[in-house]
């Protein structure tokens, strides 16, 4: 069975019509269709709801994606293999990512090897991240925090201390206007801005307050670092970050936390199975800090 026909499967089930993915691939609309067409018609199976222009995967096409989508992952590894020896002097690498941070650096560090190769970044939150390199969809996968799954490898690539923030003005910044470094007791019973349910910074932080028997107050829950900034700004409570993230500004007062009991994690993932793949690879061989 012809992968173009894969090809032009997977790229109905991404962009959700004929003639989006005919514009994708550079193709006539009525290629697609025939495409289409004939992968239905030899596996006797509808793999799309036609909904106007709108096609929606069948749950036979769910199940089908990924594996078309690996079957096009491995085409693409062999003509890699095939091609200028191997060297990766053209292609396309494709990384999803939680946020920008570390993954602009990672992107220098891999097209000053490789300046042929087209990269592209697709954010998201870490699940949506996740699923698009379970999918194929994308080939690394740079979060924060540690995932541990089977099918994944995980390799860290940078470690960085929780800090904290508050208005200049605030009682606590006066309360501790001579320190920049505070005990992690010193929260006890201060109003602390809390991320989201399943952010890894909060996470990391309710786990050292917990092992400390620290208790802030933490009855407003803000779901951004961009809010979380806002708030501070308006001198509503303590703002936590990675210190990787946080942006400088004159009004506010940073803390770090003696002995920095909460970090957090930057890890670099793929597919166990394309851990050694010459495309896969090379992105872990680029970013790697001892590289040359």
């Amino acid at each position: 069975m012809s992968n173009a026909r894969f090809r032009a499967f997977a790229a109905v089930a991404h962009h959700g019509s004929l003639s989006a993915a005919a514009r994708a691939l550079d193709l006539s609309q009525p290629t697609i269709s025939s495409q289409i067409s004939t992968l239905e018609r030899q596996s006797r199976i509808e793999l799309f709801h036609r909904r106007g222009y709108r096609m929606t995967l069948t749950g036979a096409g769910a199940k089908l994606l990924p594996i078309a989508q690996k079957l096009l992952a491995l085409e693409a590894e062999a003509e890699y293999l095939l091609r200028d020896s191997g060297l990766l002097h053209q292609g396309e690498l494709k990384i999803g990512a939680v946020g920008p941070f570390h993954v602009v650096e990672m992107v220098a560090a891999y097209r000053a090897r490789h300046p042929g190769m087209q990269l592209s970044i697709r954010m998201g939150n870490s699940q949506q991240v996740l699923a698009d390199l379970e999918r194929y969809d994308t080939d690394v996968a740079v979060l924060a925090g540690l995932y541990e799954r089977a099918e994944l490898f995980a390799q860290e690539y940078a470690r960085h201390a929780i800090i904290l923030f508050v208005h200049r003005e605030h009682p606590f910044a006066k309360k501790h206007a001579r320190a920049s470094s505070i005990p992690l007791t010193a929260l006890h019973g201060e109003q602390l801005l809390m991320r989201e349910a399943g952010s890894t910074t909060r996470r990391a932080l309710e786990d050292a307050l917990q092992q400390q028997g620290v208790k802030p107050r933490t009855d407003l829950e803000i779901g951004s670092r961009e809010a979380i900034r806002e708030a501070v700004a308006r001198g509503l409570g303590i703002g936590a970050v990675s210190e990787a993230e946080y942006i400088a500004d004159t009004h506010f007062r940073v803390f770090r936390i003696d002995g920095s009991p909460a970090h957090t994690a930057t890890y670099v993932y793929c597919m166990n199975e394309r851990r050694e793949s010459l495309l896969v690879s090379s992105f872990f061989k680029a970013i790697r800090r001892d590289s040359d």
